[in-house]
């Protein structure tokens, strides 16, 4: 192949000279396909990034708190704001949150562009500091709503930059497993929140300190932002290249930072301080890949899995199971599936983990379809339906949970990155919306068999969509995922 490139490069020079413009961009692109296979063998440290990786994590774990913050204490919040029994106002509790997420999610990408990801890392926090002293201190319904719109607002505005952020500093043949991270941040925030809540049926007020920990998390992130490098992708894309070699030598080592910002001049076409509008995402020349990344995310959501993170609890007291037992179960199996999806990222690539997820995804909605047909006294159906519920959240965390937050921020070329993420997440927020404010009242209409059969039938159309649509982009550098897909164009 090398042998190949070389003679394309004799052939070039012996062209006429008006042939030459059209091949140089082609010359350039296999130029820097060379220089990354001959680096191959020598990557570089992944130490230096570790920790900038570790402090964006704060948001995902936020995000998996407040998300989880409500399902144990949903009960004596209701009972103690004067809502207890009215499912529909139980829903707004959790879905005026994800309303107030998709708010943030549709300026994130606006506000990543225009003061940096350091700062829109800052900049979500501050709702989120606002926000639930409002829902700790929540004398009526009223209140709590209010403050969990301002807590989503932080929440809609974070985790399209922490994705953003990690994929832009990562060396490429760890950006997987960092990846991985934000989803393991999320479980964990999640089991924090459930296990923060277990007292909260026998200490009066204290689902009120759950609120009020939550703060603590968000101010460290605040702080901690100031000593973070800015992602070098971001300046570069205003112009401040040797502030972006700086920063990639922070990351990267020296020895590495010169060939990165080669790299990155290969993909700059000088229109980056173009205006992105709405319109060039969804009728433009990018507007296959910003499909591709909102429908993922949609059937995400569509699989049901908020559902069960929301209302686990609700779900396993009406089979008549503990729920500390629920919580602490459905928060082990993500954390397992987590910790598989970190050791096989990078190994098996991001399109095999999603099949696999999605279709075990499937497989385990059958079981509670099956669960729900048998007798209430059959315990074989109480295994199946608690195992079918672990299988699920397993497998969603194996794939289908870490890897849209991973893959699009990769697939997306550096001009359209950020605006992309936001409109992504936007759909997602949305779909998230719906599925907490009508889960309870389908589940009561529609019964478990019939629910559990359409969130499994979008697993399967998730499947034959990534099978059809989804580009692999593990090992590769984001420089090197652009040019395959302007390739495709």
């Amino acid at each position: 192949m090398l042998a190949e490139l070389r003679r394309s490069t004799m052939h070039k020079r012996a062209m006429d000279p008006r042939d030459y413009d059209e091949s140089s961009d082609l010359e350039d692109n296999a130029d820097l396909l060379q220089s990354n296979m001959e680096q191959d063998t020598e990557n570089p440290p992944w130490k230096l990034s570790f920790p900038h990786v570790l402090v964006a994590t704060i948001v995902p774990f936020l995000f998996g708190y407040h998300l989880g913050v409500v399902n144990e204490p949903l009960e004596t919040i209701s009972v103690d704001l004067g809502f207890h029994g009215n499912t529909l106002q139980e829903g707004l509790v959790v879905s005026t949150c994800l309303a107030g997420a998709f708010v943030g999610s549709l300026i994130s990408g606006w506000v990543a562009d225009g003061v940096g990801r350091r700062r829109a890392f800052q900049l979500c926090a501050l709702p989120m500091l606002i926000g639930a002293p409002i829902c700790a201190t929540a004398t009526s319904l009223t209140g709590m709503l209010l403050g969990r719109v301002f807590v989503g607002i932080g929440l809609g505005v974070g985790p399209p930059v922490a994705s953003l952020y990690v994929a832009e500093i990562s060396p490429a043949h760890v950006r997987g497993t960092y990846g991985s991270f934000i989803q393991i941040a999320t479980c964990l925030g999640l089991m924090a929140a459930l296990v923060i809540g277990i007292p909260v049926t026998s200490i009066f007020g204290w689902w009120r300190i759950c609120f009020w920990i939550s703060t603590l998390p968000a101010s460290m992130l605040a702080l901690l932002m100031v000593f973070c490098v800015e992602s070098p992708h971001w300046l570069y894309k205003q112009g401040r290249h040797s502030e972006a070699e700086n920063e990639l030598e922070k990351l990267l080592g020296a020895s590495h930072a010169k060939d990165a910002i080669v790299e990155l001049s290969k993909t700059d076409r000088g229109d980056e301080a173009d205006t992105i509008k709405l319109s060039e995402l969804l009728c433009g020349r990018h507007s296959r890949v910003v499909f591709i990344g909102s429908t993922l995310f949609a059937l995400q959501q569509l699989s049901g899995i908020n559902a069960v993170f929301y209302f686990s609890s609700t779900v396993f007291r009406r089979a008549g199971v503990s729920s500390n037992l629920a919580n602490v179960s459905v928060g082990m199996a993500n954390l397992v599936g987590s910790v598989i999806a970190l050791a096989l990222m990078d190994k098996l690539g991001r399109k095999a983990l999603l099949l696999w997820s999605f279709f075990g995804m499937a497989v385990s909605t059958v079981l509670q379809v099956l669960a729900a047909a048998s007798p209430a006294s059959n315990p074989v159906g109480f295994l199946m339906s608690v195992g079918g519920m672990m299988l699920f959240v397993l497998m969603f965390a194996v794939g289908a949970g870490p890897v849209p937050g991973l893959l699009l921020p990769e697939i997306f070329p550096n001009r359209i990155r950020a605006k992309a993420m936001a409109f992504c997440m936007s759909v997602h927020w949305v779909i998230n919306f719906l599925v907490g404010l009508l889960f309870l009242r389908l589940l009561d209409r529609m019964g478990p068999q019939l629910l559990y059969s359409m969130f499994g039938s979008f697993c399967l159309v998730a499947v034959v969509f990534v099978k059809r649509n989804v580009l692999e982009t593990k090992g590769k550098s984001l420089q090197e995922i652009e040019i395959a897909l302007l390739a495709h164009d």
